[in-house]
């Protein structure tokens, strides 16, 4: 199931990376030839991105090695280094982009209009491909780097947009306006991309999982009396793994399989896959939350 994944996302990754650095020698050619200022942003914007994506790459690879003594849960959370990188050119980019266009307001200059039309419709359909094939990605690096593609179909259809208004009308100023506008959409989409990211490498719990309804759930099983220093988070945004201690009653630990099976359907439930459980008495307690209550 895990190669299957690891060989979808490398596929995906891929195939977008070839269609970023393709595209990316289009745009600087057609940014120079139109003077478009929102062209040639794209076309730096697009070099980060294809730096960005060559390194997924080489991660997503890198992820698909099993566990092994050092590493025993394998490399799949090497992949969140990838999205990290990702996220923190993508900001920076973002913010040279926006400097370089606003002395573009106090002074506009002339744009070939009619082919930035052209440019626009290719770009749109170049990088709608490569959104659509990230974006059926589960990854936390995948679902990143989709960002970087969704941001450059919406800076086409602005240029687009833009270009057919200078067009008929010839008011250049649309240029760096377009610009900074969909920009600050993509500083937006990447920060809180990246704030996804920090949480999982600080085994945050997953946005999708809610705790209190585990904990819930759990204490409504047959035997069980309590729940304490229960932990849950991500290895790579996908492999959601969870611990904790159960106190159960005296008889549960007849048949101490049978506890954790119904566990461990309800954390199958919350699309947990991973789980490490300590069933105990109410006579023993150990762990951070019985040192903290003076219990043992």
């Amino acid at each position: 199931m895990h190669s299957h994944n690891n060989n979808s996302r490398e596929k995906n990754i891929k195939v977008a990376a070839m269609l970023n650095i393709a595209f990316t020698a289009i745009e600087l050619v057609g940014g120079l030839w139109t003077n478009s200022l929102a062209i040639l942003s794209n076309a730096l914007h697009d070099f980060g991105d294809s730096i960005t994506l060559v390194i997924s790459l080489i991660a997503e690879k890198k992820a698909k090695q099993p566990p092994d003594a050092k590493r025993t849960y394998g490399y799949q959370r090497i992949s969140l280094f990838a999205a990290q990188f990702a996220g923190v050119v993508l900001i920076g980019g973002s913010i040279f982009i926006i400097s370089e266009a606003i002395p573009r307001l106090l002074n506009p200059e002339q744009i070939n209009a009619g082919g930035m039309i052209w440019l626009a419709v290719i770009g749109i359909i170049a990088n709608g491909i490569g959104m659509l094939r990230l974006k059926k990605g589960k990854s936390q690096n995948e679902k990143i780097l989709s960002w970087h593609f969704l941001e450059d179909v919406l800076s086409w259809v602005a240029i687009l947009i833009g270009g057919v208004i200078m067009y008929f009308w010839e008011n250049e100023i649309i240029d760096p306006i377009m610009t900074i506008g969909f920009t600050l959409f993509v500083l937006w989409g990447a920060t809180r991309n990246l704030k996804a990211t920090m949480n999982i490498f600080m085994q945050g719990v997953p946005d999708s999982i809610n705790i209190d309804k585990i904990r819930e759930e759990l204490l409504q099983v047959q035997r069980i009396k309590n729940v304490h220093d229960l932990h849950i988070w991500s290895l790579d945004g996908e492999t959601n793994i969870f611990s904790g201690h159960i106190i159960v009653e005296d008889e549960a630990f007849k048949k101490p399989n049978d506890t954790k099976k119904r566990i461990k359907d309800i954390l199958a439930k919350h699309n947990i896959e991973h789980s490490t459980i300590e069933l105990e008495t109410e006579d023993f307690c150990s762990g951070a939350e019985c040192e903290i209550n003076g219990r043992k």
